[in-house]
Protein backbone atom coordinates (compact mmCIF):
# COMPACT_ATOMS: atom_id res chain seq x y z
CA UNK A 1 0.00 0.00 0.00
CA UNK A 2 1.29 3.50 -0.65
CA UNK A 3 2.40 6.09 1.43
CA UNK A 4 0.28 9.26 1.14
CA UNK A 5 2.08 12.53 1.15
CA UNK A 6 0.87 15.82 1.22
CA UNK A 7 2.94 18.98 0.54
CA UNK A 8 2.52 21.91 2.50
CA UNK A 9 4.25 24.73 0.95
CA UNK A 10 3.52 28.20 -0.38
CA UNK A 11 6.00 28.02 -2.88
CA UNK A 12 4.55 26.48 -5.72
CA UNK A 13 8.35 25.35 -7.55
CA UNK A 14 8.69 23.68 -4.31
CA UNK A 15 5.98 21.63 -3.94
CA UNK A 16 6.14 20.81 -7.81
CA UNK A 17 9.96 19.42 -7.46
CA UNK A 18 9.05 17.48 -4.34
CA UNK A 19 6.02 16.06 -6.01
CA UNK A 20 8.00 15.28 -9.05
CA UNK A 21 10.93 13.16 -6.51
CA UNK A 22 8.19 11.32 -4.80
CA UNK A 23 5.63 10.13 -7.89
CA UNK A 24 8.66 8.27 -9.20
CA UNK A 25 8.80 5.85 -6.37
CA UNK A 26 6.89 3.21 -6.12
CA UNK A 27 5.78 2.70 -2.73
CA UNK A 28 4.31 6.35 -2.27
CA UNK A 29 2.07 9.13 -3.94
CA UNK A 30 1.28 12.89 -3.46
CA UNK A 31 -2.42 12.94 -2.71
CA UNK A 32 -2.73 16.86 -2.62
CA UNK A 33 -1.20 20.30 -2.13
CA UNK A 34 -1.38 23.09 0.37
CA UNK A 35 -0.39 26.59 0.13
CA UNK A 36 -0.65 27.29 3.53
CA UNK A 37 -1.17 25.85 7.00
CA UNK A 38 -5.33 26.14 7.29
CA UNK A 39 -5.18 24.36 3.87
CA UNK A 40 -2.73 21.38 5.27
CA UNK A 41 -5.47 20.60 8.39
CA UNK A 42 -8.36 20.42 5.85
CA UNK A 43 -6.43 18.32 3.00
CA UNK A 44 -4.59 15.95 6.01
CA UNK A 45 -8.01 14.93 6.74
CA UNK A 46 -10.19 14.91 3.70
CA UNK A 47 -7.04 13.29 1.20
CA UNK A 48 -6.04 10.80 4.64
CA UNK A 49 -2.68 11.57 4.45
CA UNK A 50 0.17 10.00 6.08
CA UNK A 51 3.10 11.94 6.34
CA UNK A 52 3.04 16.12 6.07
CA UNK A 53 5.92 17.75 4.12
CA UNK A 54 5.17 20.89 6.07
CA UNK A 55 6.96 24.35 5.29
CA UNK A 56 6.81 26.25 8.41
CA UNK A 57 6.39 29.80 6.91
CA UNK A 58 3.41 30.18 4.94
CA UNK A 59 0.57 32.85 5.06
CA UNK A 60 -2.78 32.58 6.77
CA UNK A 61 -1.63 29.93 9.25
CA UNK A 62 2.08 29.29 9.49
CA UNK A 63 3.40 25.50 9.72
CA UNK A 64 4.26 25.46 13.71
CA UNK A 65 0.59 25.96 14.10
CA UNK A 66 -0.88 23.49 11.59
CA UNK A 67 1.55 21.39 13.08
CA UNK A 68 0.38 21.86 16.82
CA UNK A 69 -3.46 21.36 15.66
CA UNK A 70 -2.47 18.28 13.58
CA UNK A 71 -0.43 16.89 16.59
CA UNK A 72 -3.50 17.52 18.90
CA UNK A 73 -6.19 16.45 16.99
CA UNK A 74 -7.08 12.66 17.66
CA UNK A 75 -8.74 12.17 14.12
CA UNK A 76 -5.66 12.67 13.06
CA UNK A 77 -3.14 10.76 15.27
CA UNK A 78 -2.06 8.59 12.15
CA UNK A 79 -0.50 11.45 10.51
CA UNK A 80 3.18 12.17 10.67
CA UNK A 81 4.45 15.62 9.87
CA UNK A 82 7.92 16.47 8.75
CA UNK A 83 9.14 20.05 8.57
CA UNK A 84 10.45 21.71 5.62
CA UNK A 85 13.47 24.15 6.77
CA UNK A 86 16.39 26.32 5.57
CA UNK A 87 17.49 24.75 8.81
CA UNK A 88 20.30 26.86 9.30
CA UNK A 89 18.84 30.11 9.54
CA UNK A 90 15.56 28.19 11.39
CA UNK A 91 15.14 29.00 14.95
CA UNK A 92 11.45 27.55 14.91
CA UNK A 93 12.72 24.07 14.45
CA UNK A 94 13.09 23.15 17.86
CA UNK A 95 9.63 24.49 18.68
CA UNK A 96 7.83 22.47 15.50
CA UNK A 97 9.60 19.19 17.01
CA UNK A 98 7.49 20.42 20.80
CA UNK A 99 4.49 20.88 18.79
CA UNK A 100 4.41 17.43 17.05
CA UNK A 101 6.46 17.22 14.11
CA UNK A 102 8.16 13.98 13.85
CA UNK A 103 11.28 15.29 12.41
CA UNK A 104 12.39 17.99 10.20
CA UNK A 105 14.21 17.61 6.63
CA UNK A 106 16.22 20.92 4.68
CA UNK A 107 14.75 21.93 1.71
CA UNK A 108 18.03 21.18 -0.18
CA UNK A 109 17.15 17.71 0.69
CA UNK A 110 18.73 15.19 -2.11
CA UNK A 111 16.56 12.59 -3.63
CA UNK A 112 17.00 9.63 -2.07
CA UNK A 113 17.19 11.74 1.27
CA UNK A 114 13.86 12.79 1.07
CA UNK A 115 12.35 9.34 -0.47
CA UNK A 116 13.96 7.55 2.83
CA UNK A 117 12.86 10.33 5.36
CA UNK A 118 9.15 9.61 4.41
CA UNK A 119 9.65 5.91 4.74
CA UNK A 120 11.40 6.33 8.24
CA UNK A 121 8.32 8.52 9.32
CA UNK A 122 5.68 6.53 7.55
CA UNK A 123 7.28 3.42 9.86
CA UNK A 124 6.93 5.46 12.80
CA UNK A 125 10.39 6.45 13.70
CA UNK A 126 11.79 9.72 14.46
CA UNK A 127 13.43 11.14 11.71
CA UNK A 128 16.57 13.17 12.97
CA UNK A 129 19.37 12.80 10.56
CA UNK A 130 22.63 13.36 12.20
CA UNK A 131 24.39 16.28 10.73
CA UNK A 132 20.84 17.97 11.21
CA UNK A 133 20.77 16.62 14.74
CA UNK A 134 24.24 17.60 15.64
CA UNK A 135 23.02 21.35 14.99
CA UNK A 136 20.05 21.06 16.95
CA UNK A 137 21.45 19.75 19.53
CA UNK A 138 24.50 22.79 19.30
CA UNK A 139 21.92 25.48 19.21
CA UNK A 140 18.88 24.79 20.92
CA UNK A 141 19.25 21.30 22.93
CA UNK A 142 22.00 21.95 25.44
CA UNK A 143 20.76 23.94 28.20
CA UNK A 144 22.85 25.37 31.30
CA UNK A 145 22.77 23.01 34.38
CA UNK A 146 19.86 24.78 36.40
CA UNK A 147 17.08 24.64 33.17
CA UNK A 148 18.52 20.65 33.38
CA UNK A 149 18.08 20.52 36.79
CA UNK A 150 14.33 22.07 36.63
CA UNK A 151 13.53 19.70 34.28
CA UNK A 152 14.72 16.41 36.16
CA UNK A 153 11.72 15.85 37.86
CA UNK A 154 9.64 15.58 34.69
CA UNK A 155 11.76 12.13 34.41
CA UNK A 156 10.98 10.42 37.90
CA UNK A 157 7.77 8.53 37.22
CA UNK A 158 10.22 6.40 34.58
CA UNK A 159 11.76 3.24 35.49
CA UNK A 160 15.30 2.62 35.26
CA UNK A 161 14.51 0.63 32.10
CA UNK A 162 12.69 3.45 30.55
CA UNK A 163 15.14 6.09 31.45
CA UNK A 164 17.49 3.66 29.36
CA UNK A 165 14.95 3.39 26.36
CA UNK A 166 15.02 7.27 26.38
CA UNK A 167 18.64 8.00 26.35
CA UNK A 168 18.66 5.68 23.58
CA UNK A 169 15.83 6.96 21.84
CA UNK A 170 17.27 10.27 21.84
CA UNK A 171 20.67 8.95 20.48
CA UNK A 172 19.01 8.37 17.33
CA UNK A 173 18.77 4.40 18.33
CA UNK A 174 15.75 2.53 16.39
CA UNK A 175 13.71 0.11 18.41
CA UNK A 176 15.43 -3.06 16.78
CA UNK A 177 18.94 -1.38 17.76
CA UNK A 178 17.49 -0.55 21.31
CA UNK A 179 16.41 -4.48 21.30
CA UNK A 180 19.43 -5.48 20.32
CA UNK A 181 21.17 -2.86 22.57
CA UNK A 182 19.32 -4.48 25.81
CA UNK A 183 18.75 -8.10 25.24
CA UNK A 184 15.09 -7.52 24.40
CA UNK A 185 12.71 -8.15 21.54
CA UNK A 186 11.86 -5.46 19.20
CA UNK A 187 7.88 -5.84 20.31
CA UNK A 188 9.33 -5.48 23.90
CA UNK A 189 11.49 -2.57 23.10
CA UNK A 190 8.49 -1.04 21.17
CA UNK A 191 6.38 -1.13 24.22
CA UNK A 192 9.27 0.74 26.17
CA UNK A 193 9.12 3.38 23.58
CA UNK A 194 5.44 3.57 23.91
CA UNK A 195 5.20 3.78 27.94
CA UNK A 196 7.90 6.24 27.72
CA UNK A 197 6.10 8.48 25.63
CA UNK A 198 2.84 7.97 27.15
CA UNK A 199 4.82 8.89 30.93
CA UNK A 200 6.03 11.49 29.82
CA UNK A 201 2.68 13.10 28.09
CA UNK A 202 4.30 13.13 24.31
CA UNK A 203 3.30 12.46 20.88
CA UNK A 204 6.42 10.49 19.27
CA UNK A 205 9.84 9.34 19.16
CA UNK A 206 10.95 13.08 18.14
CA UNK A 207 9.52 14.69 21.49
CA UNK A 208 11.80 12.38 23.04
CA UNK A 209 14.50 13.44 21.83
CA UNK A 210 14.30 16.97 22.60
CA UNK A 211 13.23 15.89 26.61
CA UNK A 212 16.05 13.87 26.48
CA UNK A 213 18.90 16.62 25.72
CA UNK A 214 16.82 19.26 27.22
CA UNK A 215 16.86 17.25 31.05
CA UNK A 216 20.59 16.21 30.90
CA UNK A 217 19.69 12.85 30.34
CA UNK A 218 22.10 12.81 27.16
CA UNK A 219 24.49 15.36 26.39
CA UNK A 220 26.06 16.27 22.84
CA UNK A 221 28.90 13.80 22.44
CA UNK A 222 27.49 10.78 24.06
CA UNK A 223 27.09 7.86 22.38
CA UNK A 224 25.15 4.67 22.21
Amino acid sequence: MSIRVLLADDQTLIRAGFRLIIDLADDMQVVGEASDGREAIELASAMHADVVLMDIRMPVMDGLEATRRIASDEALSAVSVVVLTTFEADDNVLAALQAGACGFLSKDVEPEELLRAIRVVAAGEALLTPRATRGLINRFLAPPEEQQRAMAPSLSGLTDREREVLRLVALGQSNGEIAERLGLSPLTAKTHVNRTMTKLGVRDRAQLVVIGYQSGLVRPGDQP
